[in-house]
């Protein structure tokens, strides 16, 4: 069954197409991640999804409910978190969820049972009556999910949530995302980290307002072009200048102190390259043959994209 439904979905600022046409789903109990460069149009259509922002045209259905003409309806079945998730920083962590507790007309008989397990949930017991303004970046995401999760929410729309937060706060953030997809609750999240795309069931990616490709994290990855080398070299600058030379080549990517070579045939090629580039005086350090991560294919699409539109 469909979480979410969407059908040429449009949303026009004058003259700027943040979404186009914008034709997807997503199933209910999945984590769908939402991927793609800054101004791609991924916060207009969450925002479009929570029913805060009207389309220009099209239509979507979220839970069932119609966007347009269910806000009301649709926003007590859905948990919104945006980028900036407008917490009270002179309140305390245990009054922002007494405060949204009321603003999402929790039952007040189960509103201290739900406040005391989303503190547990969300490992905030020991900061309840810290002031919010006072909470470290991870510690606020976690208490901008708890409130967003205070109704019970079936399906949760999450804007970079992890954003700005050191490695091991994103790791707490997902561990508790795992949790709530364990029990069936449905996620769209938007992340500029590939390691997070990589958890998702599905993931989407969004290029100049439109969604250029969908599927399974490993099917994506297959998208890469060719197969892939990885290269060491201390001349990196000399190795990427000969590379477009070299007979089997495709393209490349660099990675900090290494390049990813991609070719039809890494293991006919890898001999290849090694004398290519030694016979060219540019020494080799490692030379090995890898599976493409889902950034390699997300970076090629992108290009790929880029050169279709590009006039």
């Amino acid at each position: 069954m469909e979480a979410i439904s969407t059908e040429r979905l449009h949303r026009r600022f004058r003259k700027t197409i943040a979404v186009k046409d914008l034709t997807f789903s997503i199933r209910q109990g999945d984590i769908f991640g939402l991927i793609g460069p800054d101004g791609a149009g991924k916060t207009t259509t969450l925002r479009m999804l929570a029913g805060v922002l009207k389309p220009t045209s099209g239509r979507a259905r979220v839970l069932g409910e119609d966007v347009v003409r269910e806000p009301e309806r649709l926003r007590e079945k859905i948990g919104y978190m945006p980028q900036r998730f407008s917490l009270y920083g002179d309140l305390s962590v245990l009054e922002n969820l007494s405060f949204f507790a009321e603003i999402y007309t929790t039952p007040r008989a189960e509103r201290e049972e739900r406040i005391a397990r989303l503190l547990r949930f969300a490992q905030l017991e020991r900061f309840a009556h810290r002031p919010a303004g006072k909470l470290s970046g991870g510690m606020k995401k976690k208490l901008g999910l708890a409130c967003a999760l205070i109704h019970n929410p079936q399906l949760l729309l999450l804007d970079e949530p992890t954003n700005g937060v050191d490695p091991v706060s994103r790791r707490e953030f997902w561990d508790i995302l795992s949790e709530l997809h364990l029990q069936g609750v449905t996620i769209l999240i938007t992340t500029p980290y590939m390691d997070e795309a990589e958890r998702c069931n599905q993931v989407g990616l969004m290029f100049r307002g439109a969604l250029i490709e969908q599927g399974e994290p490993e099917a994506l990855r297959q998208l890469a072009p060719g197969e892939m080398l990885v290269l060491y070299t201390p001349d990196l600058a000399r190795a990427e200048a000969l590379l477009p030379r070299f007979a089997d080549y495709i393209s490349h990517q660099v990675y900090g102190d290494r390049l990813h070579v991609f070719v039809a045939n890494a293991a006919v090629s890898k001999p290849r390259l090694e004398s290519f580039l030694q016979g060219r005086g540019v020494p080799i350090l490692e030379l090995y043959a890898d599976e493409p991560r889902l950034e390699e294919a997300f970076i090629h699409l992108i290009r790929q994209a880029r050169m279709e539109t590009t006039p």
